[in-house]
């Protein structure tokens, strides 16, 4: 039987092959290494030229884990500008929420402004001006939401008010005004801190003992009289009075 030849293998072909698969590994981990500096316009870019149909939606998240790598602002967020004023007060309400504090901050929503009202605790201990940690936290997120929509905003005004001890008689003048002011001062200078608006907009008021919105007999009154507020107005609107603004909130509460 005549036997037949083999084809000779060709020299080199294995190493073709090896070459191949590591070019394609290095160019793998070449990616990889760049996906985790990615900023939100390359990551729109690459999903959208991987997969056309699932591009990444202007208030869509990059997830985390891709993300990590990115030097951040300590205000920064990658949900997306906000340009919708209205829905400035849906997104705090969802901070509030995340961190259940639904019973210490009342947030109202007007047409034209949106108004949160912290009772003492959430930022203060007893009769002190020192911003607690659990309040850097909340302003934190506060900061970065208010960055979101700052061509939207044009003011933001943080309040402090205390709560008159004695029903029978008032504060001491300087401790009272002090501390009302030392309070909102703290705040406003947090927020700056944080670039939470241009600074500009910033405002710090203070009324010591003299606006409360429950009666001076109870604890649970004075709780609500010791509090700070943000009064948060509309770029492009007609500023009101404060007392116009107070009259929709505390008269739409009871």
């Amino acid at each position: 039987m005549i036997k037949k030849d083999r084809k000779q293998e060709e020299p080199g072909g294995w190493l073709d092959t090896y070459g191949g698969i590591v070019t394609l590994l290095l160019c793998f981990f070449i990616l990889l290494y760049s996906v985790s500096y990615i900023d939100q316009s390359k990551w729109k870019t690459l999903v959208g030229s991987v997969n056309p149909g699932a591009a990444v939606g202007e208030g869509q998240e990059i997830p985390s884990s891709v993300a990590q790598g990115e030097p951040t602002s300590d205000t920064a967020s990658e949900a997306g500008t906000i340009t919708d004023f209205d829905q400035l007060s849906i997104v705090l309400k969802q901070v509030i929420e995340e961190r259940n504090l639904q019973d210490s901050i009342e947030i109202t929503q007007g047409d034209d402004f949106t108004f949160i009202a912290f009772r003492d605790r959430v930022f203060f201990d007893g009769d002190g001006s020192v911003l607690r940690q659990e309040g850097k936290e909340l302003l934190d997120q506060f900061a970065g939401v208010l960055s979101r929509a700052n061509d939207t905003i044009k003011e933001v005004k943080v309040l402090g008010h205390t709560s008159q001890f004695n029903p029978e008689r008032p504060n001491n003048i300087r401790s009272d005004r002090m501390l009302s002011a030392q309070r909102s001062a703290e705040l406003v200078i947090y927020l700056q801190s944080r670039n939470a608006v241009s600074p500009e907009k910033l405002v710090s008021m203070s009324f010591g003992q003299f606006r409360p919105i429950a009666p001076l007999d109870t604890e649970d009154g004075g709780e609500r009289n010791r509090r700070v507020e943000i009064l948060i107005t509309q770029s492009n609107k007609v500023e009101r009075s404060l007392e116009e603004y107070y009259r929709q909130v505390y008269h739409q509460n009871q």
